[in-house]
């Protein structure tokens, strides 16, 4: 039988490619930027211990904006050069010398909100109604003022920065371990060809309808972090303590309270999700029950847990169709919305195809003053148009944000960035549960969409709550060695999933290939993004255009005021539990409909 190996990066034809030509002709020109930064600093400098007037701190601002526009570009081409392929030296080499540059430049800007917080409130919004131009910074100068407890002298502050490299070793080195020099050996496919299983094709060989080939990738992908166990447990331990340190050098309760404050998220949100997701753990064990039912198994283990319960359904989906089939299901936004996405698809903003040495996974990223770009892995599964959707809300968030928002808001918060792409992916969904004739086709989409749900919030939940269990046993003094670890998620994993899975020990490891947990309390906003995208959803299906404009707003608002207010002028309101409990409404509903097929 044939062995199938990965292509290289050459091997990938370019309409396939991101063109990152665009932010930079040549490593080069990049190179040439790099250089200017010291140069580019020392304007920042300039204003260390002048910010005492609206004239000089409206300059002092702009000044600051325009070389963190520079620092960004620079920091984010390097990063996608290397996340193309990890093996190439030189991109290695700029993402580490960037990497610096960034640290130094944090270090450089450490002073200014500093010395924003030596002037009072009142000296602060004096400046801003006298001094024209400043008005653009009211949103940026009031949220420093908010954090005014926080914020240490410009010494302090100084020395934070300039340690932040350190503090993001962790994370560095788990990204080389999983993307680089981690090696996983082959399994034969259920046509009986060889494959090498790698961090980008492991969720595809997951989802095979073959249960041997699930159980050999499962195996095979979890016995290389068992052998490095240990190292993975001190990262994330190391990681974890990072995070205290900076709580706690910034005068925060804790680290979970430092990370919604950047934010100015409640903590309530977040103990609120955790709450109403166990409200509905019992329907998800149902889930859990009708999926081994449906796959006529005697054990439902957790490598079970990815492949589609309809294995009949004809879901290949190539990347041409791919792109048609979404236009078609986002047509409630608009012929606007869809002009703009469509025109980005075919302008270089997607890497579409899995080669040696990219990273795994998916994302979207960019900065202000380029175009939005999507990293795939696409394999021609219906999986992967899902993907698409979800990263092109993102790419759109980002598109209208930049377009219509000056540098400082350009960027829109955590708290926000899965909004945008779950109503992508719902929007789909429920277009394609719509027009499709072929009812195992259906069932399929119907499994797929109570999937959602399972790894949006019950999933992304289950790592929230690991995330502020493991950080509290740390606050508390308690020592994070592996077998705690591992205890931890043992003992969520058979919370959430009840009697029906059988928890098998290799998954107790599975934290560590989530890098997510090396950026602490970001997933809980996948599952409050998802809720908040099934009220975007239904308001846009109920109200057509009055709500898609509100919609388009909300894309179009940055970060132009707090994430908590720019979705209730939206609509949609966050403060409280219920848009999380309305969307788990839906959940039950699919799982009862796919019930009745089962009885």
């Amino acid at each position: 039988m044939a062995t199938i190996k990965q292509k290289k990066r050459s091997e990938i034809p370019a309409e396939f490619k991101w063109k990152l030509e665009d932010i930079f002709a040549t490593n080069a020109d990049w190179q040439k930027g790099v250089d200017s930064i010291p140069s580019e600093i020392a304007k920042i400098e300039a204003f260390r211990g002048k910010l005492k007037d609206g004239k000089t701190l409206l300059e002092g601002l702009k000044t600051y904006h325009n070389v963190a526009n520079l620092v960004f570009k620079l920091y984010v081409y390097a990063n996608m050069r290397l996340h193309e392929d990890s093996n190439v030296s030189e991109s290695q080499g700029m993402a580490n010398v960037i990497a610096s540059q960034y640290a130094k430049f944090l270090a450089a800007v450490s002073f200014i909100t500093p010395e924003i917080l030596e002037l009072d409130e009142a000296t602060v919004k004096g400046f801003i109604e006298t001094t024209a131009g400043l008005e653009v910074y009211t949103q940026y100068l009031n949220n420093i003022l908010r954090k005014k407890a926080h914020t240490l002298s410009a010494e302090v502050e100084g020395i934070l920065a300039a340690v932040s490299e350190i503090g993001d070793g962790a994370k560095n080195i788990n990204d080389m371990l999983t993307d680089a020099d981690m090696k996983f050996a082959s399994i034969t496919d259920e046509n009986g060809n060889t494959v090498e299983v790698t961090s980008g094709n492991f969720i595809s060989l997951m989802e095979s309808s073959n249960r041997r080939v699930r159980e050999d990738t499962f195996n095979t992908f979890y016995d290389e972090f068992w052998k490095l166990k240990n190292t993975f447990a001190a990262m994330l331990n190391a990681s974890i303590k990072n995070d205290i340190f900076v709580a706690r050098t910034k005068k925060y309760d804790s680290a979970r309270g430092a990370s919604l404050n950047t934010s100015n998220i409640p903590i309530s949100v977040y103990d609120n999700l955790i709450q109403a997701v166990h409200e509905f753990l019992p329907v998800m064990h149902r889930y859990m029950a009708l999926r081994k039912k449906a796959l006529k198994v005697d054990e439902l283990h957790m490598y079970d847990l990815y492949t589609p319960i309809v294995e009949e359904a004809d879901t290949k989906m190539p990347y041409d169709e791919a792109k048609k089939i979404l236009v078609e299901g986002l047509e409630p936004l608009g012929k606007a919305y869809l002009d703009e996405m469509s025109k980005g698809m075919e302008s270089g903003w997607i890497d579409v195809y899995n080669n040696e040495g990219k990273t795994g996974g998916a994302y979207a990223w960019g900065t202000y003053g380029t175009s939005p770009y999507v990293l795939l892995n696409y394999s021609d599964k219906l999986g992967d148009l899902f993907t698409l959707a979800h990263e092109m809300g993102h790419a759109m968030h980002s598109f209208y944000s930049r377009s219509n928002q000056p540098m400082v808001y350009s960027s829109y918060t955590t708290f926000l960035a899965e909004v945008a792409s779950t109503v992508n992916e719902t929007l789909l969904m429920e277009h394609m549960l719509k027009t499709t004739t072929d009812p195992k086709i259906r069932m399929y989409l119907l499994g797929e969409y109570i999937e959602q749900f399972r790894t949006t919030v019950f999933r992304q939940t289950m790592f929230a709550e690991f995330e502020h269990i493991l950080h509290t046993m740390a606050e508390e003094g308690k020592p994070l060695i592996l077998d705690t670890i591992n205890q931890v998620y043992r003992d969520l994993n058979v919370k959430y999933y009840g009697a029906d899975v059988v928890i098998d020990e290799k998954i107790d490891l599975e934290w560590a290939r989530i890098s997510h947990f090396y950026r602490a309390f970001y997933v809980f906003q996948y599952s409050t993004g998802y809720s908040a995208a099934i009220a975007f959803t239904k308001r846009i299906k109920e109200m057509g255009e009055p709500a898609v404009k509100d919609y388009l707003e909300f894309l179009k608002s940055g970060s132009s005021d707090y994430s908590i207010n720019i979705l209730k002028k939206a609509g949609v309101d966050m403060s409280t539990p219920e848009p999380i409990r309305e969307a788990l409404k839906v959940f039950e509903s699919l799982v009862t409909e796919m019930e009745k097929t089962y009885q």
